[in-house]
């Protein structure tokens, strides 16, 4: 699909992007920087994931591996057993549409033979063994910007070039070396990658030029929920974070983005609509 196209299917779920969605963020990691821990629990999280859904989320998006700045890697065999049974339960209780937060060939295919109608990677499908995995899904991909790895992306990142034309142009690789190995592209969104291997001024700079790379007509993810930019720009600790982000979320729908990934879904839901009600007001 491009930019421009109303819907894209997503396993046996078809996703409207007419207009903009709420993904909520479900951690099952006990170390992920806001709410690690928290939804460890088989029943924790299907319940969480419950109440995502009936504040609107359209889509609850999965992740067994933190990737928080200075965050170790795990073993793709300790991702799965975090992600599986919940991947699993949330299609079969819920019959929720499930984004799979992975890097991993071996989630990407456990994980779409459970049910999940999307996959996420935060590497671009970089891994070893990713891509295959992911034109074998049959699935959606979400490709993300990011410099470096999580433990040491956020250890002085630079460019050479302005961040907004370094965003596009390792996406459009990115974008060529799925469409080259068979991953068409309308299975193909893309993500900015706010906070991964940037600094303050370069999330500020990107979000105010996110309409730079609507020359790559596809549809933009964009997750900035909770991310210290905001605690840096304000100066508010984790908690304290939802004001800002709720600015961001409304700035990031009115430069184009078509899905928000967020921890805060009631709320986020009601700045996407509002956001969105004054922009078709103006068509």
């Amino acid at each position: 699909m491009t930019a421009n196209s109303s819907s894209l299917m997503c396993g046996r779920h078809r996703l409207d992007l007419s207009y903009p969605r709420v993904m909520g963020i479900l951690n099952v990691t006990p170390d992920s920087f806001s709410d690690g821990g928290r939804h460890v629990a088989l029943d924790d999280a299907l319940r969480h994931a419950e109440r995502m859904l009936s504040e609107g989320a359209a889509i609850i998006d999965v992740g067994g591996e933190s990737t928080r700045p200075g965050a170790a890697s795990i073993s793709s065999q300790e991702e799965l057993e975090r992600v599986a049974s919940v991947v699993e339960v949330l299609v079969r209780e819920l019959d929720a549409l499930v984004s799979v937060d992975t890097s991993s060939p071996e989630v990407m295919r456990e994980s779409a033979a459970l049910g999940a109608g999307m996959i996420n990677d935060v590497r671009a499908l970089e891994r070893e063994g990713a891509l295959a995995a992911a034109v074998g899904s049959g699935l959606p991909v979400c490709l993300m910007h990011r410099q470096g790895e999580p433990r040491d992306m956020q250890q002085a990142p630079r460019y050479d070039v302005p961040i907004e034309e370094a965003v596009a142009e390792f996406l459009a690789e990115r974008v060529a070396a799925c469409e080259a190995a068979g991953l068409r592209r309308d299975r193909l969104l893309l993500d900015p990658g706010f906070g991964f291997g940037k600094t303050v001024e370069h999330n500020l700079r990107l979000l105010n030029r996110l309409e730079c790379l609507a020359d790559l007509e596809l549809p933009l993810l964009v997750g900035m929920s909770r991310k210290s930019m905001i605690g840096k720009v304000l100066d508010r600790p984790v908690e304290e974070r939802l004001p800002g982000g709720l600015a961001l979320t409304a700035l990031s729908v009115e430069r184009g983005a078509r899905i928000l990934r967020v921890h805060d879904v009631a709320p986020s839901v009601d700045a996407v609509n509002m956001t969105w009600a004054v922009l078709e007001e103006g068509c």
